[in-house]
């Protein structure tokens, strides 16, 4: 990964697996990354997650103009309410909050989960993660800073529900 670069995936728990992405070998580096976050089938707990990197990492990793990735469907276990809190803690601390969401991939999509909805208000931008055209789309949208993606129509939604 390139100088402040970090990476935190988010499971039951947050785990920093900055260092093990730094490796030259993409396998080796996707193998000790796995080793080190072993809570991949356990539901996400976002939440909690975001809490924990609010109090431990954020000041020590989103230096001023840091743009945050957040890439997760939203399904979350538990409180919406603190998830919200999270959220919105997160996107002060940050210059750009990008939501990347695989189930937008889906014509149907609506923000009816409760974790989506509680989420979506607090970024900047709501994009699709399913496909090397997503990426490529996000790339874009990195260089322009009021790309909302499908934040205004999904926010519509939840308004008019």
């Amino acid at each position: 990964m390139g100088a402040g670069v970090h990476a935190f995936p988010l499971g039951t728990q947050l785990t920093n697996i900055t260092r093990h992405m730094g490796q030259r070998d993409v396998d080796a580096a996707l193998k000790s990354a796995g080793a080190e976050a072993q809570d991949w089938e356990g539901g996400t707990r976002i939440g909690a997650c975001l809490h924990a990197f609010n109090r431990d990492w954020s000041r020590r990793v989103l230096g001023q103009g840091a743009v945050v990735l957040l890439i997760t469907d939203g399904l979350d276990r538990d409180d919406p309410e603190s998830l919200a809190r999270e959220m919105e803690r997160l996107h002060l601390s940050a210059r750009r909050l990008i939501w990347l969401n695989p189930l937008l991939r889906w014509d149907g999509f609506a923000p009816k989960a409760r974790g989506i909805a509680a989420m979506l208000p607090h970024v900047d931008s709501f994009r699709a993660g399913h496909s090397i055209a997503s990426l490529e789309a996000l790339a874009e949208a990195i260089s322009k800073p009021d790309d909302l993606g499908e934040k205004a129509r999904l926010m519509e939604m939840l308004r008019t529900g």
